[in-house]
């Protein structure tokens, strides 16, 4: 395995492009496997969870062509459903938690589909459960074989319905969505989740001959057709490495431009970052981040301590809920952490205390950070990450500290970060990569 030693106390100038949207392109590279007609994907994230499912697709035969670093061309007009039944494909998809998605395409096109119960962050519990009463409700069968840890689906014909989830789960909202385009009659569902990467794949789906209202709202109407034909598609900038980037420029004292992030998409990240006391301009569709001494967590309007809480769109994204955890360690001020969602993502923060931050967990959703004010810098430490954002929150962590620290297990950091290294370095970063 891999880490990375960090040198601390590094300020960081420059500009910085985020990368293609992890979350949007898992769910794009899936709907690839709805027609047979050549699709065109334009801005794809070079990380790994990305090119495990690039090679998944390739393994069911779709044709894959890479046109660059981050534009590729699918086409799945022969796809092997027996290689669901492989050992490879067990292991495969197994790593790789957003290939449950490929269920709802592979149950619209060919009425079947299998897959062993699938891994990713360990953040807690993670149920599918809404996947599978959406499929359920189109007039699926399903069965979960408990000895060999494996889902199946299969239909003879999937009939339009409607639901209302018990959870907006984007990930069964978009499952849910593709396995709908081609069912008879009309789908609708109700507390849909409605987050700009679904936005994204409805948008898509129309192109390719879909008919979908609703769209960005929670109430979805799916009007079934015959087929899907083929389109282009350009992936948005990544909203978490935005405001991983907000929280890096104001924990190193940085002066940062994120070029192209699609303002407009970002909800309310731009201010729950701003609560904290984050400076921020925007110039187009750039911001810059303007170096900052100090910055000081707001109060609500009674003076109590603010609470900064995850919640579905349009509320703040649980991905960015680390990375403001750990800005808010060198803020001005407390602030109350209220993780709603994975009752393990918040355990991290046992390293954070080893370094010097005074946060006390209050339970495994809550945690309530005293902000240093720079005034006492982190100390260095090894640590390890324990999934996608903690772990890029921990890197925050140590360029802002004293001293040379160690993070093992940065795979995970890789899983969601394209090259972060060494795109920190350029902007005067000390991070060195070690097998």
């Amino acid at each position: 395995m891999g880490k990375f030693i960090i040198e601390g106390g590094h300020r960081l100038n420059g500009e910085i492009v985020p990368q293609g949207a992890k979350n949007e392109a898992l769910q794009i590279l899936c709907a690839t496997l709805l027609t047979s007609h050549k699709i065109t994907i334009h801005n794809l994230p070079r990380i790994k969870d990305v090119q495990m499912l690039i090679q998944l697709l390739a393994d069911l035969d779709v044709q894959v062509e890479k046109l660059s670093d981050t534009s590729y061309t699918f086409q799945a007009g022969q796809v092997n459903v027996d290689y669901l039944r492989s050992e490879t494909y067990r292991t495969r998809s197994a790593a790789l938690r957003g290939s449950v998605m490929i269920l709802g395409p592979l149950l619209a096109r060919f009425g079947q589909a299998v897959m062993p119960k699938p891994g990713g962050d360990k953040i807690g519990r993670r149920r599918l459960d809404t996947h599978f009463l959406g499929f359920q409700a189109l007039g699926a069968t399903f069965d979960f074989d408990h000895a060999e840890n494996f889902y199946k689906v299969s239909a003879f014909n999937l009939k339009g319905a409607y639901m209302h989830l018990d959870e907006a789960s984007v990930t069964g909202t978009a499952n849910i969505i593709m396995a709908s385009v081609m069912a008879e009659g009309t789908t609708t569902v109700y507390n849909a989740a409605c987050e700009p990467y679904i936005q994204q794949l409805c948008h898509m789906l129309v192109r390719m001959g879909a008919r979908i209202s609703g769209i960005g709202s929670n109430l979805l109407s799916i009007e079934g057709v015959d087929q899907l034909a083929g389109t282009e598609h350009t992936i948005l900038p990544d909203m978490i490495e935005v405001g991983s980037f907000m929280g890096m420029a104001a924990m190193t004292r940085s002066e940062l431009t994120i070029k192209n992030v699609a303002f407009d998409q970002l909800g309310i990240i731009p201010a729950s970052f701003q609560r904290l006391g984050i400076r921020m301009e925007r110039i187009g569709d750039d911001l810059r981040i303007p170096a900052q001494e100090h910055y000081a967590i707001e109060t609500f309007i009674d003076g109590a301590i603010m609470t900064i809480a995850d919640a579905p769109w349009p509320g703040l994204t649980p991905d960015l809920l680390s990375v403001i955890l750990v800005t808010a360690t060198q803020a001005r001020g407390s602030v109350l952490i209220h993780q709603k969602m994975f009752e393990s993502r918040l355990f991290f923060v046992d390293k954070l205390i080893d370094m010097g931050a005074q946060i006390i967990l209050c339970d495994p959703h809550r945690a309530t950070v005293i902000g240093l004010d720079h005034a006492i810098r982190l100390r260095s430490t090894t640590m390890s990450s324990p999934d996608i954002r903690a772990g890029v929150a921990l890197l925050i962590a140590a360029m802002s500290a004293e001293g040379t620290s160690t993070i093992d297990n940065i795979e995970q950091i890789d899983r969601g970060y394209e090259s972060i290294d060494i795109r920190l370095n350029r902007l005067g970063a000390a991070i060195r990569r070690e097998e």
